[in-house]
């Protein structure tokens, strides 16, 4: 799909923090992260929804991959998974490393971006891939 923007991001035509990358899957830090190693989880084919990957076993043995790295890398138990699909018509599933300083146990504030510097998101994307 020509204008959509995870399609642009596998396409290497907009940059990104890369994690994780397979024949059919990609995951990549969010530009607008919820807490640091934010990743999404999105397939490289173009589908609406989640729920319609056709290898949908393989995609999430994927999030499972990066969700258990993610844990290592930031030492914590807590990775929130969500799946989302309204804001990029583009199927994607969100990975999100919960800390005891940041409210976990309570739902997320999806208002709440966090700002970190280009060597800080290369860190964390750095951490996660060592952890794999």
């Amino acid at each position: 799909m020509t204008d959509c923007i995870f399609c642009k991001i596998i396409a290497g035509e907009i940059p990104s923090y890369k994690v994780y990358e397979d024949d059919e899957f990609l995951g990549f830090l969010d530009i607008q992260p919820r807490n640091k190693g934010h990743v999404l989880v999105i397939p490289k084919k173009h589908v609406r929804w989640v729920w319609d990957v056709e290898n949908i076993e393989g995609y999430f043995a994927a999030v499972k991959k990066i969700a258990n790295a993610q844990r290592k890398a930031f030492d914590t138990k807590w990775v929130v998974s969500m799946v989302f699909g309204e804001e990029v018509p583009h199927a994607h599933v969100w990975l999100v490393p919960r800390f005891a300083n940041d409210g976990h146990g309570g739902s997320i504030d999806l208002k709440n971006f966090k700002e970190f510097s280009s060597e800080q998101m290369s860190e964390f994307a750095q951490s996660i891939k060592s952890n794999m």
